[in-house]
């Protein structure tokens, strides 16, 4: 594995801040009509630090694997800035190094892989294109498939058809930390496997983080496997962050009614905890013409007249724990501000 980034500002210095990141993208719903804007991320900020694990969840098409492409620069951004230990990426910080701090590996494992490379040679070409020698990144790519648990002599010849999903997301994983990279982004990188095999996969990220020094940014809908991997939960909902803060207190005290409606909705094996109605009722209204003040008040039980005409900000709720409720904070919001 090629060698880690300094780190530049120390431990109290986050690893990854996100200022103000927008994309939106244009549409056209019907024949010759004008293009409307889709929003689907709305100016969200937050900050990783170093050796932690964020995890971002909410609903489909709430803009968690957007945000994860502007990150990686898989496609460009409106508007916002991406600091990365305290350079800002596309000036101080040049995309090139970037590529080799930051990795990401991607839900689908089976269209991650050129099904024309061998695993070996998977492996080893992010290396060989970063200028180490070919015997090296053999030799580096060997490595890594014995780190990510699998044996060497009987995958590194093998074609991605010929493997396993739960082996080819292994494979992915020892691509993203072929350049040694201190932050990888996982987006939805256990959700298409059985859940014994996703069991091993967590696993084996806990132990990477730890034998590495790694930092994640875990993109999921799986509340549970959230609570088990990660120390502070993002939640977002139609392209914003509607609350953010540690994993035990979040769960305890959830301050956002989104979020206490997606931990209600969380299956149970206790029968006395059966579920009769829905926490939350209908789908998310469209980005293209989210609701104005408060995008959830449309689904929200909670909401009062204010909700449609504020539009909440997040707000210090707790300790590392800020939430973006007109309800659970009062005055928490700003007028005009409906998107």
């Amino acid at each position: 594995m090629l060698a880690p980034a300094p780190d530049r500002g120390g431990p109290a210095q986050p690893l990854l801040e996100v200022r103000g990141l927008t994309k939106h993208f244009r549409a056209r719903t019907k024949p010759f009509a004008p293009p409307k804007v889709v929003r689907a991320v709305d100016g969200i900020s937050f900050s990783v630090a170093k050796g932690e694990t964020v995890g971002v969840v909410g609903e489909s098409g709430c803009g968690k694997s957007t945000a994860a492409r502007l990150l990686m620069h898989l496609m460009p951004r409106d508007a916002g800035d991406i600091l990365y230990d305290g350079e800002r990426v596309g000036s101080t910080l040049p995309l090139r190094d970037l590529r080799r701090r930051m990795q990401m590996v991607f839900q689908d494992s089976y269209a991650s892989l050129n099904p024309r490379l061998t695993i070996e040679d998977s492996i080893a070409f992010g290396p060989t294109v970063h200028g180490v020698r070919d015997a090296a990144a053999r030799n580096l790519a060997r490595d890594l498939l014995r780190r990510v648990g699998l044996e060497p002599n009987t995958f590194a010849g093998r074609y991605p058809h010929e493997i396993s999903g739960g082996q080819r997301q292994r494979i992915n994983i020892a691509r993203a930390l072929a350049l040694g990279p201190s932050l990888v982004i996982l987006d939805e990188a256990v959700s298409a496997l059985d859940k014994s095999v996703e069991a091993q996969v967590l696993n084996l990220l806990v132990d990477l983080k730890t034998e590495l020094g790694l930092t994640f940014l875990f993109i999921s809908h799986d509340l549970n496997v959230m609570r088990f991997i990660s120390d502070r939960i993002l939640v977002m909902y139609l392209g914003e962050v509607v609350e953010i803060g540690p994993v035990e207190s979040l769960w305890a005290a959830p301050r956002h009614p989104y979020t206490a409606a997606l931990i209600a909705a969380m299956p149970t094996l206790d029968p006395d905890r059966r579920t009769m109605t829905a926490p939350i009722a209908g789908d998310p209204p469209s980005p293209i013409d989210p609701p104005s003040g408060c995008r959830f008040h449309t689904r929200c039980v909670f909401a009062e007249g204010v909700c449609a005409k504020v539009h909440p900000v997040l707000a210090e709720v707790g300790p590392d724990h800020q939430a973006a409720c007109l309800m659970a904070i009062p005055g928490s919001g700003h007028s005009g501000a409906a998107a």
